[in-house]
């Protein structure tokens, strides 16, 4: 079982309850952190020194058409121009309905104006991908006003359940140009409050296409909510104990944000006034710390060690002073499994998206294989970011892609060191020598 899961039983004497910890006394940076009783398992950090853009809706100029891309380059307002694939570009922008295969050289044209949204922050050289296909974020629905096509129900939410959201979901007044997806918060709500959900998302999508109007591209028209705001819709359910703010301007925002969209929970909601910091009361700063480091180390006395690349990021399990087990096919399990745990604990501290390779330590019963193929899927199952899992290989190796949700802790909080230009590694006092003496030689 994951370590989630036997930390929530009630049987468990360090069961306290799930909390969601807000920590807003530095202006420079807002925090928002997930616990289940002293244990971490969520975090989300937004600088007030980066911007961010992620969600943000702008009304955009096409600058270029790159038909080898079959996408365009827009002009959104920022440094760098946004890149627009061909798929994610809406009919209603296209000049005349296509024939046969669509060419976007056709269909678009440079100067053209587009409302945009942003699917994925930029990231080193690169510009941030861009969608025509609008979504908005309400607490119980996600709208998609432009896109009648996609929607659905949380692929989350399975069997019975699905079956009543279905119902609910058909009690609704929905256009019939848009989409609509049901989150996972609507669960137990009433046709009722989700068509309130769903008016307040269809006014925001007015407002949105009435300030569209009002001048020339590029400029912002929507900006996402802040960290604070995103983790309240996003996180806070029934199964929330308390909501802990340790600055009196968050807790008002925080409470006028509830008590329009869901005023039920405000009473969750406390002001915490303790001398003792808000995150070294439930002893998380030193779990933070941890995804700040290349080598975590495991209960047993084993470690992982993450290294991310440009390519992927490679997770190696390291069992150099596990102590669990009878004999080195049980040593290996045991450290196995517990970095299973903490992998999966890692990823969503960090961020980490993409592609990530898990070097796990050599097992040859394969069915010890498939108990640590089967722990990394259950301790996966909480995490909000679309992730895919396949086998380990005969090679010991894991792979596995997450969605980007948003920059990595490490890109968001960090900086590449200017000294070894993020390789790790500088030359020694020896060979650095030796090619200065080379130098001058020549």
């Amino acid at each position: 079982m994951c370590a989630e899961r036997r930390f929530r039983q009630p049987g468990n004497r360090r069961y306290n309850m799930k909390r969601m910890l807000i920590n807003a006394t530095q202006p420079e940076e807002l925090r928002v952190a997930l616990v289940d009783g002293q244990r971490l398992y969520d975090l989300d950090i937004e600088s007030g020194a980066r911007e961010q853009k992620k969600a943000n809706i702008y009304k955009g100029k096409i600058t270029r058409i790159e038909p080898s891309l079959e996408a365009a380059f827009v002009d959104f307002g920022s440094e760098r121009h946004g890149f627009l694939p061909l798929k994610e570009i809406s009919r209603e922008y296209f000049k005349k309905a296509p024939e046969g295969r669509v060419n976007i050289k056709e269909v678009l044209s440079e100067g053209q104006e587009v409302i945009v949204q942003v699917e994925k922050e930029e990231r080193g050289n690169k510009g941030a991908a861009l969608t025509t296909f609008i979504s908005l974020a309400g607490r119980y629905l996600v709208l998609m006003p432009n896109n009648p096509r996609a929607g659905g129900i949380s692929r989350r939410i399975e069997g019975e359940e699905r079956n009543e959201l279905r119902e609910a979901l058909n009690g609704l007044t929905v256009p019939g140009d848009m989409g609509l997806i049901v989150r996972t918060a609507g669960l137990g709500r009433s046709s009722e409050e989700m068509q309130w959900d769903l008016d307040y998302l269809l006014q925001l999508w007015t407002a949105i296409k009435e300030a569209s109007l009002d001048r020339a591209a590029p400029f912002l028209i929507y900006q996402e909510s802040n960290v604070i705001i995103r983790a309240i819709r996003d996180y806070l359910r029934q199964d929330i104990g308390e909501v802990l703010i340790d600055s009196i301007d968050a807790q008002e925002e925080a409470l006028t944000f509830i008590r329009q969209v869901m005023p039920q929970y405000a009473s969750k909601i406390k002001l915490y006034e303790d001398s003792v910091p808000l995150f070294n009361r439930f002893q998380i700063e030193s779990q933070i710390e941890t995804a700040f480091q290349r080598v975590v180390d495991l209960p047993s006395g084993g470690s992982i060690v993450i290294d991310p690349t440009e390519a992927l990021v490679s997770i190696d399990i390291n069992s150099a002073r596990a102590t669990k087990g009878s004999d080195i096919e049980e040593t290996a399990l045991q450290t196995n499994l517990e970095a299973a745990e903490e992998i999966a604990r890692q990823l969503r501290l960090r961020d980490i998206g993409g592609l990530i390779v898990i070097d796990f330590i050599d097992m040859t019963p394969a069915k010890n294989q498939r108990a640590v193929e089967e722990r990394v899927r259950e301790c996966l199952e909480a995490d909000r970011a679309r992730v895919q899992v396949g086998r380990i290989s005969r090679f010991g190796l894991l792979e596995m892609s997450r969605q980007r949700l948003r920059p990595s802790l490490g890109e968001s909080s960090g900086i590449v060191c200017p000294r070894c230009s993020g390789t790790g590694i500088i030359r020694d006092v020896e060979s650095l020598s030796l090619a200065i003496l080379r130098l001058i030689e020549e």
